[in-house]
């Protein structure tokens, strides 16, 4: 994929090259500045590199205590960078790294089987300095292999368009079952568009393509939900309780907090998320019904505000004036013609996923955004090309284009003026910039004049200067928690929002509090039990021994159970106990921790357990012994 097509121009490869080594550089360089980000999932990564079971199942501890509340694909592949290289930051966030890398490459060829070559480099170009995307394939969240297996699967789709062959579509229809496993509701997004496009586009009969598609379906269906099916089958004494759930089911995950109630609020179990759908400091914007604590108020204008807008929303004003003038200039083409059918393919992608994005009223992070990242690159790409190219036939062209560029430079004007002391002036110079590019676009020159090519590379330079900055400003930020943003303000952004047990990017724990219970361990399957996702991740990383997070990423879920927690000490799996961990309405176990402190002994190593700061303690978040407590 990287050689391209034989019958390419010589400029082409050298640019595919170049589009990968830019994004090389933007995901690599200073990869470990983050430490270790998000250290939930580096819990599951760490279990799945010493049980193939763990892995798996997406368990938080090598011993299926509990699960994470996501499917497992995207920790399983951390977990095999770390079986690889052993536990550090970089073997953590390799992966999602080089899913970056691949991403701007397949989506080159994808885009250049539509809009050829040059609408490819514009697009890969885009994706590349889009700031959520240096974000997130640099981070071990599970949307950076989101991201790859789909546009992977729009390759897949637009090379079956060409000639019609099955095989493809079926493809694309198993990238997006991986997907699927990997972030669960969210790869369905992308279905409108790829089913539109074959419909449409694909050569043959209609009664072909429709067979074509309900084929595609079957496979989709079947990709996605093999692993449920398994899961739901296992009788769940015989494997761990799936986090995220309130009922220990993946059902009830995929449709409950991970699905309906990300779009409708409300879904998911009491406590995850902000207790009551509270407004969190200095995120913009208000939970409950209207809309999600971390990324603002529900609307159409979601995907420019406060924390949406410096994520994606830079090219956003260009992607849909390409879209918009792509369709108007090819409406008069055959049916099966590539450029459209590109068109309809990263349009709906962009509308459908936008549109979700904007008016869900459940929780939504603005880093969700990498998912439009691909489309909006693909359509600024057609548009420029397709414009540029029929500005010598029509005057209109040209005027649009030049008029895109000036509205996406002020836009980002815009943007920029929200943190006025991060590299001042900036945004009035990329309008100043959009403004010669629409002079020399809309100026009559003489055929073979250079002046509307430097008029779009102006164009395409202001619009990128906010990304650059953004950029630059990303790569040299250390991230951390379950809601960064990139860009000025970020990391702080990050920290605060993993909230109760949201995680430092640090996974140092005390020493004693490790020595004594390594020591004292003695038979028992669990190190130790604690209420915090983030002390087990710590102690896991540092011992290498399994750790049973109780109440899972908040706190809520209802495992284990007074009557297991009990069982686990009676049969001498269970040891240690130490209260604490999430705080907050809905959060915890009263009655487990009533019964801990009353019935096992306190224990005094000399020190306090350090928590970082990254979870509130119930009392002291005291450690307990709990050998020979009454069962």
């Amino acid at each position: 994929m990287i050689r391209g097509d034989e019958r390419d121009a010589a400029w082409v490869r050298p640019t595919l090259l170049a589009a990968a080594v830019l994004a090389a550089v933007l995901y690599l360089v200073n990869l470990t500045v983050s430490g270790y980000a998000n250290t939930y999932y580096v819990a599951a990564a760490e279990a799945a590199s010493k049980s193939w079971s763990a892995m798996f199942f997406g368990s938080l501890d090598s011993a299926n205590a509990i699960t994470i509340d996501k499917p497992p694909l995207a920790t399983a592949l951390m977990g095999l960078s770390v079986r690889l290289f052993g536990l550090s930051s970089w073997s953590i966030l390799l992966p999602q790294a080089l899913a970056g890398v691949a991403t701007v490459v397949v989506l080159f060829q994808a885009v250049r089987r539509s809009f050829g070559p040059a609408a490819a480099a514009i697009a890969a170009v885009v994706m590349a300095l889009t700031p959520v995307a240096v974000l997130i394939f640099r981070f071990d969240n599970p949307d950076a292999l989101l991201t790859l297996l789909l546009v992977t699967g729009a390759w897949a789709l637009v090379r079956g368009l060409e000639d019609g062959r099955l095989r493809w579509a079926i493809l694309a229809s198993v990238l997006v079952g991986a997907a699927f496993l990997t972030k669960y509701l969210q790869a369905y997004l992308v279905l409108p568009a790829f089913a539109a496009v074959w419909l449409l586009a694909a050569p043959g009969s209609i009664r072909r393509r429709i067979g074509g598609a309900l084929a595609a379906l079957a496979t989709v269906i079947v990709t996605s939900f093999w692993w449920v099916a398994i899961v739901e089958l296992i009788p769940a004494s015989a494997r761990p309780y799936i986090g995220g759930s309130s009922t220990d089911s993946a059902l009830d995950l995929l449709f409950g907090y991970d699905g309906l109630g990300r779009i409708f609020g409300g879904a998911g179990p009491a406590g995850n998320g902000p207790p009551g759908g509270a407004t969190l400091p200095g995120l913009g914007g208000a939970g409950g019904a209207g809309g999600s604590p971390f990324g603002g108020e529900a609307g159409a204008l979601r995907l420019l505000n406060d924390v949406f807008g410096g994520q994606i929303g830079w090219l956003i004003p260009l992607a849909v004036v390409g879209l918009a003038a792509g369709l108007w200039l090819r409406r008069r083409a055959p049916r099966t013609d590539p450029a459209r059918a590109g068109l309809v393919l990263w349009g709906l992608w962009f509308l459908v996923t936008a549109a979700v994005f904007s008016f869900m009223s459940g929780i939504v992070h603005p880093y969700y955004g990498v998912a439009l990242a691909p489309a909006v690159g693909a359509l600024v790409g057609a548009g420029v090309v397709m414009l540029y190219e029929h500005r010598s036939r029509m005057r209109w062209p040209a005027l649009v284009l030049g008029a895109g560029f000036v509205v996406t430079a002020a836009v980002a004007w815009l943007l920029l003026e929200r943190t006025p002391d991060f590299v001042p002036g900036l945004g009035i110079a990329a309008v100043i910039v959009a403004g010669l590019a629409a002079f020399a676009l809309i100026t009559p020159s003489a055929p073979g004049s250079r002046v509307p090519a430097i008029g779009v590379a102006l164009g395409l330079g202001a619009t990128l200067l906010g990304p650059i900055a953004y950029t630059v400003d990303t790569m040299g930020t250390s991230y951390a928690g379950g809601d960064p943003l990139a860009g000025p303000g970020g990391q702080a952004n990050g920290a605060f929002a993993g909230g109760p047990g949201g995680g430092s990017g640090d996974l140092s724990v005390d020493q004693a509090l490790v020595d004594y219970l390594v020591a004292e361990q003695g038979d028992a399957t669990w190190l130790a039990a604690v209420g915090s996702w983030h002390t087990a991740a710590a102690l896991q990383a540092t011992t290498g021994q399994p750790v049973m997070t109780m109440g899972g990423f908040s706190g809520s879920d209802p495992y284990p159970t007074l009557d297991e927690l009990r069982a686990y000490v009676r049969t001498g799996e269970l040891r240690f106990v130490m209260t604490g961990g999430m705080a907050g309405p809905g959060r915890g176990s009263s009655a487990r921790d009533a019964w801990v402190t009353a019935t096992c002994a306190a224990v005094d190593i000399g020190s306090t357990p350090s928590t970082g700061g990254t979870f509130a303690p119930v009392g002291s978040g005291a450690l307990y012994d709990c050998a020979g407590a009454p069962g």
